[in-house]
């Protein structure tokens, strides 16, 4: 984890995995450890044969970048909403999820492994 110092802030710009996109520039989100997990969807969904039910494959992550405001993010969209929750992707390649807004929260929630932090790529800019 790549955290600030006390305030567990991010001390470096947060990257799309996929493309070169700022998601988020430095100290714009808080870590944040969700021990019962969060699950995201993988990108790649199974096809099913014909009647078979269709179940979301995914994970449950933990880390996670928090940010109260969606204003906060430098390039982020949503790409699916299911049942109470939005999913985030990049706004740039509209890969995803990197991570998801429960509608009724005020958390905006970006996983540290759907994304890149790179502070060599930031010297390159």
């Amino acid at each position: 984890m790549e955290s600030g110092d006390s305030t567990r802030k991010n001390k470096n710009t947060i990257w799309c995995q996929y493309c070169p996109s700022v998601i988020l520039r430095p100290n714009s989100a808080n870590f944040i450890n969700k021990e019962e997990g969060v699950f995201l969807p993988f990108l790649q969904q199974k096809k099913k044969a014909n009647g078979e039910k269709f179940e979301m494959e995914g994970e449950k992550l933990n880390e996670f970048w928090m940010v109260s405001d969606m204003y906060d993010f430098e390039n982020i969209g949503f790409c699916n909403t299911v049942d109470n929750i939005k999913y985030l992707a990049c706004a740039d390649c509209e890969r995803g999820p990197v991570g998801s807004y429960v509608v009724d929260s005020k958390e905006f929630l970006v996983s540290l492994k759907r994304t890149k932090t790179a502070p060599e790529a930031e010297k390159n800019e």
